[in-house]
Formats: C-alpha cells, sequence, structure tokens
C-alpha cells in the first residue's frame, strides 16, 4: 500500500478559484474585501507568512492594508492600531500574526481585534461560538484541514478521529468542528503527555498530529488505511519535515498530506475565505 497524497495546494486553488465571483459579487455592489494584517518585529518565518498571506490577497482582488511595526513597539501603541481597524469601514477582516515579540501579550492583543473583523477566527468570543455551533468565523487551519477532507471525500461520519495537539490554534478547535452535529466524529484529543500515545493513535481512521515534534509519528503509530493530517512545519537539518515521518508512514496510510503542500497552503486560503465572508456579512 502506498497512500494517496493530500495535495493542500489544489485544495487551496479550488478553494480560491470558488472565491473569485463571490468577490467579484461584491465589487459590483462597491465593496472591496480589505484585510488588514499586523506583524511585529522581524521574525523571518513571521515575515514569510505574512508575506504569502498579503500576495494571496491582492491575487484575488482583497484590499492589502498592511501594517509592519518595530519590535519595541508598546502594548498601548500595537493595541491603539488595532482599535484604528476594528474602526475602519475598508478594513473586513484584521490578521495579527503569532508569536509577538516578547514583552507584548498576544492574547490581550487578539482579545481587542473586533471579533466580527477576526479573520483567523481565534477571539474569544468566536471560539465561544464555535463551541455553541453558531455561524462566525472559525480558526483557518482547522477550517482547511475540513475542506481537505472534504475534497477528497474523506468521511468523518462515524470516524474515529484522534487529534494529537491540544493548542487553541489547531487541536482544540479542531476537535470541537470534528465532533460537531454537522461532522458526527468521535474525537480524543490526545498530547504529549497522554499515556500509551502510539497505541491510541493506532485506533484511529483519523489521526492529525499538531504538536510541533519533527516526525514524532512513525509507521508503527498508525493503522492500515488511516488517514493522517499533518500539521507540523518544523526546520531542521534536513529541510522543513512535518510532525509524521511521512515515508514510513505513507506506506501504510490510506491517505496523508505531505509537509510543505499539505496543509500549509489551505490556512492562507481560509483566512481569505473567511475576509470574504465577513465582507459579504457587513455588505
Amino acid at each position: 500500500m502506498y497512500a494517496t497524497l493530500l495535495d493542500g495546494t489544489e485544495v487551496a486553488a479550488a478553494t480560491k478559484d470558488a472565491l473569485r465571483p463571490r468577490i467579484e459579487s461584491l465589487a459590483a455592489s462597491g465593496v472591496a474585501p480589505g484585510l488588514a494584517t499586523i506583524l511585529v518585529g522581524d521574525d523571518p518565518a513571521s515575515e514569510v507568512y505574512v508575506r504569502n498571506k498579503r500576495r494571496t490577497a491582492s491575487e484575488l482582488g482583497i484590499v492589502d492594508v498592511h501594517h509592519h511595526l518595530a519590535a519595541d513597539v508598546t502594548q498601548g501603541q500595537l493595541e491603539d492600531l488595532i482599535d484604528r481597524l476594528n474602526e475602519d469601514p475598508a478594513v473586513h477582516g484584521i490578521l495579527l500574526q503569532l508569536p509577538l515579540p516578547a514583552g507584548l501579550d498576544g492574547e490581550a492583543a487578539v482579545d481587542r481585534i473586533d471579533p466580527a473583523k477576526d479573520a483567523d477566527g481565534l477571539h474569544p468570543e468566536n471560539l465561544g461560538r464555535l463551541i455553541l455551533d453558531r455561524p462566525g468565523p472559525t480558526p483557518c487551519t482547522p477550517s482547511g484541514i475540513l475542506r481537505i477532507l472534504d475534497h477528497y471525500e474523506i468521511r468523518t461520519e462515524g470516524a474515529h478521529a484522534v487529534v494529537v495537539g491540544r493548542s487553541f490554534l489547531v487541536g482544540r478547535p479542531l476537535a470541537v468542528m470534528l465532533g460537531s452535529r454537522s461532522r458526527n466524529a468521535t474525537v480524543t484529543l490526545a498530547h504529549s503527555r497522554t499515556r500509551d500515545l502510539p497505541d491510541l493513535v493506532r485506533t484511529a481512521d483519523i489521526v492529525v498530529a499538531a504538536v510541533g515534534q519533527p516526525r514524532l509519528v512513525t509507521r508503527d503509530w498508525v493503522a492500515d488505511g488511516a488517514t493522517v493530517i499533518d500539521v507540523g512545519i518544523n526546520r531542521t537539518e534536513d529541510g522543513l519535515v512535518g510532525d509524521v515521518d511521512f515515508d514510513s508512514v505513507s506506506e501504510r496510510a490510506g491517505a496523508i498530506t505531505p509537509v510543505p503542500r499539505g496543509v500549509g497552503p489551505m490556512t492562507i486560503a481560509m483566512l481569505m475565505e473567511n475576509t470574504v465572508s465577513i465582507a459579504e456579512r457587513r455588505a
């Protein structure tokens, strides 16, 4: 057996193609969706992430409103900028690139964003709406994972999904989304301190690895035919690798996402979709 490759770039392209007529419809009514990105400091990885998001926005016709602040900016100055963007009618979505430099409170800054303009879906109000299964912006990476599963017709109904990683960025919201009434998976949320973790993962129909440990999940962790979603992006001497040992797991899994070209492109695509959806609600 060799796993089917779940190509995130293919799914992202389809997602962006579906957004174009929606953006054109907004333009016809005099609305240009605007995405404000805030980058603080000069972290190379964050600069790359923000540059990719801005480029995608421009390609789609989403107005790019970018603010690059020095690493020594104060919390008050950062929050003043967020307040201005909250009040700017030309800005529909706001993205604060995390993590922030030392000395700044990222949680407080995210809380400052107007929940209705929360393009990342990480404001506490929107996470609460997610738990209550109410409409609103949803976290981009979990939404992208579900879109990949849908694109490749991988059913979650009745499946046992093991999500390894309990961050508020990916693991926890994804567990909620997989277990929702619209998805109907049975979900186990695991982490680095879960007892007998490899044995638990072997019971899964769907495995999501989101722990930030290079090649943690190996062939002997995975059941024959399982779907494996690798969220990890780890920089090593061998280049970018995921949380899954791709070569060995590919020989046992039924389907797998690569790193790169897997979940990463979908995170950006769903950010664009959130921004367009916000613009449509406010139009």
